[in-house]
């Protein structure tokens, strides 16, 4: 029985990326003939640790924890046929663990975002000094295969490797069900995401504020993912989010947006705001930006919406037609049945892994 370790920072069902991009999956691989083991670094007491401002000599005792795990894993364990890495192995600026997993064993790294862009969260900007914008560029360079979760992605790697395929970010769809019909007395205008991604939201602001202007009380607004975000102007006080209420949360959003800046960053998205609005039948709204202008066809399964005037003027639409909002609901949702769920991907997961173990 061919063996795979998946290799990650995060506990399972905490980072979105690594439950949207693999761990899904690990069921249905155990169900081929794979035997799967997680390894992750940060447990919920180091995590709060970890993303929290200051703390430096806690986050180096967290450092060294990790380090011994990975210098066991790498050295000293039972080696796996397969190591799949997804982002990164390691928090820090090397990709020593990464070389090393892969003397032993078929490497596959995964990924889903501009991530060889100098990208440091908040609370540790000063680490950065740690981190190694190139250290994206040398994993792929040693990796055996390669899944990007886009086009804009794969062509960054093929850049310094030939073993690329192309894997979306995909949405379960037994487990996100289509939003029950309600009868509302307003219609709620819905983003969701995290306290690192909220600028993202904010690009839309102007758009929502004149939409509050002309609408007054008809409309509403709905912000998941930063529990301290507020915007008196438009009523917002966000909601954290929580891995119970998740889609009970969507299913509040009557029309779901996905704002994002037109650069080289947001062109690395894979669009998951957005499939999982579509996925929970509620019409979306996005910026054409990346991959999202695969994933809607504007007019027919959702818009598209770049400038303000854009936004305000199809955020109109969708306010005023519910007949549309039903109809985007219906089309989004099997675009992503289609296109974007377990279902119509798991077979590439198990093609990937039987590929790479061929591999010489």
């Amino acid at each position: 029985m061919p063996s795979i370790l998946f290799v990650c920072l995060h506990r399972p069902d905490r980072s979105p990326s690594q439950r949207f991009r693999f761990e899904q999956y690990i069921n249905y691989l155990n169900e081929q003939g794979f035997e799967t083991k997680f390894s992750f670094l940060l447990n919920p007491k180091d995590d709060k640790k970890f993303y929290a401002p200051g703390n430096y000599f806690n986050k180096f005792i967290i450092l060294i924890k990790g380090f011994a795990k990975r210098i066991h894993e790498t050295f000293f364990a039972k080696k796996p046929d397969i190591v799949f890495v997804q982002r990164e192995s390691f928090m820090l600026g090397t990709s020593f663990f990464e070389r090393k997993f892969s003397k032993h064993s078929k490497l596959i790294f995964d990924f889903d975002d501009s991530i060889w862009m100098q990208n440091v969260s908040a609370a540790n900007k000063k680490l950065g000094f740690l981190k190694n914008a190139d250290k994206t560029k040398d994993i792929i360079k040693t990796a055996h295969l390669i899944i990007a979760g886009n086009q804009y992605l794969a062509n960054y790697a093929l850049q310094f490797n030939s073993n690329v395929i192309i894997i979306p970010t995909t949405i379960d769809t037994l487990q996100y069900t289509v939003k029950p019909e309600t009868v509302k007395d307003k219609v709620t205008i819905g983003w969701s995401g995290s306290f690192t991604t909220i600028q993202h939201f904010e690009f839309a602001l102007e758009a929502l504020k004149e939409l509050k202007r002309r609408y007054e009380n008809k409309i509403d607004f709905l912000v998941i993912g930063d529990a301290n975000y507020r915007n008196e102007e438009l009523g917002i006080k966000g909601i954290g989010w929580n891995a119970a209420t998740e889609l009970a949360d969507l299913h509040g959003m009557d029309i779901g947006i996905m704002p994002l800046p037109d650069d080289e960053w947001a062109k690395g998205k894979c669009g998951l705001k957005g499939l999982q609005y579509m996925a929970a039948g509620i019409p979306t709204i996005m910026s054409p930006v990346g991959v999202n202008s695969e994933i809607i066809k504007d007019g027919e399964n959702g818009f598209l919406a770049g400038t303000t005037e854009e936004w305000v003027e199809k955020l109109s639409i969708l306010i005023d037609s519910a007949e549309l909002r039903n109809k985007f609901a219906i089309n989004g949702r099997k675009e992503v049945e289609n296109k974007y769920s377990i279902d119509a991907n798991k077979e590439k997961y198990t093609a990937a892994m039987q590929l790479v173990l061929r591999k010489n």
